[in-house]
């Protein structure tokens, strides 16, 4: 009699925590951290399936007299940010599948493309440096040698992580944790370290950071702090300034605060997250502070676009109007109720380096009637050619335009 009351009490107490642990609300999200109740918006979901050639929506992009788009990759799921090593290998990092692409060309003009790397935590940032492909994963770096010579037979890499030692995952909780990375005119490796919540109080010497390395990841350098997600930068071709795109906070409304493109001068300046966005004090998070004690962006680039890749033109097949103007890719909002970006445009500069215009240049691939999109355009490249490459997250493709007087 004992023995079953022992027993039922025990199975009283396992039924109860089952019950418990079904009650237990799922863990919210970072994304969704202060979405207003009742609100249906959300991240739109990637697609991670190869998509057939003849669904690529090629012939729905738009481009400015002279110039034509066509496919130089496809079935590379989820493709995203790009890097070309010596020989011409064009590679491709991804996020959600946790893959590295190469694509390489056949004599006969034609692409293959091979995956060299998988099973990442969102390798998104790659740079190379000679022979050598790094490769940014969260905060593991690895470093792949004499990658070109190798594509069928990939040696492990090199690892690197705790000589960069950037902020984990878990640090991170789940926000803004992907990378981009860039090659300087020193030398040094330039990436990002996004904010680690959506809006909040954070340590501005760890998250929200535009930092620089050493190749072999000393020599830490804070570039710029209060940039909340740069997930693209370069330098300008002739002076040497660095140059970022920046996401914008979200649940502040539709139409505020654009993304933004910001310039630095110099090497730790502070340009105002999540104290102000340009001259904006945040409306729940200014704390006070006055937002002329931070470097204004360069300009603002839209509501919640999602400004991503950025690249100075330095070819020379583009109209002359072009050289060494900035070309940058708006991968599209989510936390709008009218869609805007999936587009590329153009950031024309005077000749003191100030952004004197926005160019619209290929569109397309948002569908303004329906409130959908066919592609994300999320990084480009300029190819030894002159000619540029858009890669094409939603798709898994990358494009080239070309321009023809």
């Amino acid at each position: 009699m004992k023995k079953r009351l022992l027993m039922g009490l025990a199975a009283t107490v396992v039924a109860g925590a089952a019950l418990a642990q079904q009650a237990a609300p799922a863990p919210v999200p970072g994304w969704a951290v202060g979405r207003p109740a009742g609100s249906t918006l959300a991240p739109h979901a990637p697609k991670l399936t190869v998509t057939p050639l003849a669904d690529v929506p090629v012939g729905a992009i738009r481009l400015p007299a002279g110039f034509k788009a066509e496919v130089f990759a496809h079935g590379m799921p989820g493709a995203r940010m790009m890097a070309e090593g010596p020989k011409g290998t064009v590679f491709a990092g991804s996020r959600a599948i946790g893959r590295v692409y190469a694509v390489t060309r056949n004599p006969d003009g034609t692409t293959r493309t091979r995956t060299i790397a998988q099973g990442l935590p969102q390798p998104n940032g790659l740079v190379m440096i000679g022979d050598s492909l790094y490769v940014l994963a969260v905060n593991r770096v690895l470093r792949y040698d004499n990658i070109e010579a190798n594509l069928d037979n990939v040696p492990p890499p090199v690892d690197m992580t705790a000589a960069f030692a950037l902020p984990t995952e878990a640090e991170h909780g789940g926000n803004h944790h992907w990378k981009f990375a860039s090659l300087g005119p020193d030398g040094r490796i330039y990436t990002n370290v996004g904010v680690n919540c959506n809006i909040c109080d954070f340590d501005r010497d760890k998250f929200a950071l535009l930092v620089s390395f050493n190749a072999d990841g000393s020599g830490r350098r804070i570039e710029a702090r209060g940039v909340r997600n740069s997930v693209g930068m370069a330098h300008h071709p002739v002076t040497g300034e660095l140059w970022a795109t920046n996401n914008g906070r979200d649940w502040a409304g539709n139409d505020w605060p654009n993304d933004t493109l910001h310039r630095v001068r110099r090497s730790g300046e502070d340009h105002g997250f999540p104290y102000c966005t340009g001259n904006t004090p945040d409306p729940q998070y200014n704390k006070g502070r006055s937002c002329g004690d931070f470097v204004a962006p360069a300009a603002l680039l839209g509501p919640h676009v999602a400004a991503l890749g950025m690249r100075f033109y330095t070819g020379s097949m583009f109209p002359a109007e072009y050289r060494n103007q900035i070309f940058l890719a708006r991968r599209g909002s989510w936390n709008r109720e009218r869609l805007t970006g999936f587009d590329i445009v153009v950031a024309h500069l005077d000749a003191q380096g100030n952004v004197a215009r926005l160019e619209e240049f290929m569109t397309g691939l948002r569908d303004d009637a329906n409130q959908r999109f066919v592609d994300r355009p999320v990084d480009l490249h300029v190819l030894r050619d002159g000619s540029m490459l858009v890669a094409g997250e939603q798709m898994g493709v990358i494009y080239r335009i070309t321009y023809q007087r």
